[in-house]
């Protein structure tokens, strides 16, 4: 998927006409998807992104043994909260959705 999102922004006249984009897709890549979208989005566009709590795990105190999935969403989750960038709304439909809106 990162080489799809590079082809799209590589692609001209893609960069900053998006009007939404949904990740869901390998959670080790999602800081990777989540960057590229950015770039593919207008301002005010939305990026959604699944699974962000992570069956409980990416709200829990990090532990030692936590694996790479989980440490991924919990970074990614902690980027998109001080992300001068965007404005942005976690809820908890299924197992999490957060809704970036691009400013």
């Amino acid at each position: 998927a990162v080489e799809s999102l590079d082809t799209l922004i590589a692609t001209d006249g893609n960069v900053g006409t998006f009007d939404f984009a949904f990740i869901d897709a390998d959670k080790s890549n999602y800081d990777n998807y989540y960057e590229r979208c950015l770039q593919l989005l207008r301002p005010g566009g939305i990026v959604a992104i699944d699974n962000v709590l992570w069956h409980g795990m990416a709200a829990k105190k990090p532990e030692a043994d936590d694996d790479a999935d989980t440490k991924a969403i919990r970074a990614l989750n902690d980027k998109i909260t001080a992300d001068t960038r965007v404005e942005m709304a976690m809820t908890v439909i299924g197992d999490g959705v957060t809704f970036v809106r691009k400013l």
